[in-house]
């Protein structure tokens, strides 16, 4: 996995979000014996918290959590609810500055399906690739490189989006929605929470001569606005919070939600809810641990 943390835990009131912008990470290094199935056990306990992305290693995991966000009473109470392994922690804080040196020394140019072709700009570009994205991080998450993000490029490449309205929440890099517009999207939205990533996906978009439009929020900027497809690469708790507020902006004749930062065993609450609230599992995907899922409003599956 990449060394990045991938996703964010959206504020859900939007008046407190400014505060918590611009704010460093702290590392939880587990190292768990034996590996297996522990590290994916305490994985799901720790994602019911304000952890907000988690890397598997050969030692154990690596959990990340916003400074001020962390709660290490809690991370003690659910170690002492696994009996079956050895498990032992070192904290560590990581600074903003420092996720551009991390990302450079090891970021590699990805291939997603031989269509598309994610590179920064000190790599060799690939011309006869049909969709080229020059992307450079900055401090928001979204490179290709995590299962979760490839998953969704594949769907995006399988979706008809020539001709529709596109939404990225969450949207980091932008890498999704600058996708969806190079395929012919009429227009493309992308809502982040962290500024980081507004300010990057709007130089994304500028790398990549796509028009895009970014907000700097959370769900509670959707209103009344209306789209074709959302696309939501985020995480579990989020997601349950907000696919309420996603399902009320999906046009109901040909509406498709996309789904993904999810691990195999969200599946079944994520899909009770969008199930319930009127949509129809059209196709699921799996890459190791992690799931996506593409939704159908019922007027588009009939």
């Amino acid at each position: 996995m990449n060394s990045l943390p991938l996703y964010r835990q959206e504020n859900n009131k939007q008046q407190t979000f400014v505060a918590h912008l611009e704010m460093n990470y702290i590392e939880y290094k587990f190292t768990i014996h034996p590996n297996s199935p522990w590290t994916e056990i305490l994985l799901a306990k720790l994602s019911e918290s304000d952890f907000e992305s988690f890397e598997e290693t050969d030692e154990g995991l690596n959990a990340y959590v916003k400074t001020g966000f962390e709660d290490e009473e809690f991370v003690k109470t659910q170690l002492e609810g696994i009996h079956g392994a050895q498990i032992s922690y070192e904290i560590n804080e990581i600074k903003q500055q420092n996720w551009n040196a991390v990302w450079e020394s090891g970021f590699k140019p990805i291939l997603i399906d031989n269509q598309c072709y994610i590179r920064a700009e000190f790599h060799e570009p690939r011309p006869e690739i049909e969709y080229e994205i020059v992307i450079q991080p900055k401090m928001s998450f979204g490179t290709g490189h995590h299962q979760t993000t490839r998953m969704m490029l594949e769907y995006v490449l399988e979706t008809v989006v020539s001709g529709k309205s596109v939404l990225d929440m969450g949207c980091g890099t932008s890498v999704l929605g600058i996708l969806a517009k190079k395929r012919g999207a009429t227009t493309v939205e992308g809502i982040d929470i962290d500024n980081w990533a507004t300010e990057n996906s709007l130089e994304n978009a500028k790398r990549n001569q796509v028009e895009i439009v970014v907000k700097l929020g959370d769900a509670s900027l959707l209103g009344r606005h209306k789209y074709d497809i959302i696309l939501a690469n985020i995480n579990k708790n989020i997601l349950m919070a907000d696919i309420p507020e996603y399902i009320k902006c999906l046009n109901f004749a040909n509406g498709e939600l996309i789904l993904s930062g999810l691990m195999e065993f969200d599946f079944d609450d994520i899909n009770t809810l969008c199930t319930d609230l009127g949509l129809e599992l059209a196709s699921r995907k799996q890459e190791d641990e992690w799931i996506a899922m593409k939704y159908k409003t019922k007027a588009f599956q009939n």
